[in-house]
């Protein structure tokens, strides 16, 4: 039977081939170290940005979800404005009995009611869903405020986020209403309706203001903007 002995033995690296080798190995441990360090800064930052992402996440949340309780009213140099809190704010399709006249505030159409000029009465659940926007809702009695008194009422009014509109049954000549605030006026000429619009016309106080005025539903008896 043949012999297995004829393996030849390994042979012996020289000095110089042994250093080679220990250098081979450093290098092979630094460029695992490196690529290591590599992975963990890949990882901390990582970690950093979506910390930072949920942070902003959170803040959004917060805004969106806190949004859902109107601020309280802010005061007005007028004097008679009347405030109302803890006014609802859910979407229905069906029609409201609202506590004021006009309403000031509460459920209404998720639809809002498209701003401007209106010559007939417009419905109310629209009309608060506008004012929730930060329009100011100004009505008036036609059968005492007529002719050149209603053209004074229209110079009046700024020519956005603006619902002018006769209704029935007001306490007064003409009522200006915004979300949460109120005021009875003499008329055209009353000077506190300059006053109310400085402060609720387009107000931060209104739940969604700056929110659109336009692309809603257009009530019959539209004018113009």
């Amino acid at each position: 039977m043949p012999s297995n002995d004829n393996k030849k033995p390994a042979a012996k690296l020289t000095v110089k081939q042994e250093r080679e080798a220990r250098r081979a190995e450093k290098v092979e441990q630094m460029r695992r170290a490196q690529a290591k360090a590599t992975r963990n800064r890949r990882i901390t930052i990582g970690s950093v940005v979506g910390a930072a992402a949920l942070i902003v996440v959170l803040v959004i949340v917060f805004v969106v979800t806190g949004s859902s309780s109107a601020p309280a009213p802010v005061a007005t140099q007028a004097d008679g404005v009347q405030t109302f809190a803890g006014l609802t704010r859910n979407h229905v399709t069906t029609p409201v009995t609202y506590p004021q006249v006009p309403p000031v505030g509460g459920d209404h159409n998720p639809v809002w009611l498209n701003c401007g000029i209106y010559d007939q009465a417009v419905p109310n659940e629209n009309a608060v869903h506008s004012l929730e926007h930060g329009t100011v809702w100004v009505t008036y009695d036609a059968t005492k405020v007529t002719g050149d008194a209603l053209t004074k009422l229209r110079s009046e009014l700024p020519n956005t986020y603006i619902i002018l509109s006769p209704y029935v049954g007001l306490p007064s000549p003409v009522v200006a209403s915004a979300w949460g605030a109120q005021i009875q006026l003499t008329g055209p000429d009353d000077a506190r309706l300059q006053d109310f619009l400085k402060t609720y016309w387009q107000s931060p106080n209104a739940p969604e203001p700056g929110a659109a005025c336009t692309g809603g539903v257009t009530a019959p008896g539209y004018v113009s903007a």
